[in-house]
């Protein structure tokens, strides 16, 4: 039974597994379609954790812990250079 939705308007985590590569060869790759991707996540971040009318630290902190969590993976090769090396 086809489901009543185009595979085109479903969201990622509403498409079957079967359906994966169809909706993926569906999305728009060109810059303005990325663009607008990206602009559609940070309002739905920002109107969820941070635009409510009692806020808490969970929107700054997640944007913090990402700040971190990429500052290491990008120093990582210097920081592993640094813990191998003899003080002596």
């Amino acid at each position: 039974m086809a489901s009543p939705v185009p595979v085109k308007e479903k969201k990622l985590m509403e498409v079957k597994l079967g359906e994966l590569p169809g909706w993926i060869l569906m999305r728009d790759f060109t810059p303005k379609g990325i663009a607008g991707a990206f602009q559609r996540g940070y309002y739905r971040y920002y109107n969820k954790y941070i635009n409510v009318k009692k806020g808490g630290v969970a929107g700054i902190s997640m944007v913090l812990a990402a700040y971190v969590l990429f500052n290491y993976c990008r120093s990582y090769k210097e920081l592993k250079h640094e813990r191998l090396r003899k003080y002596h």
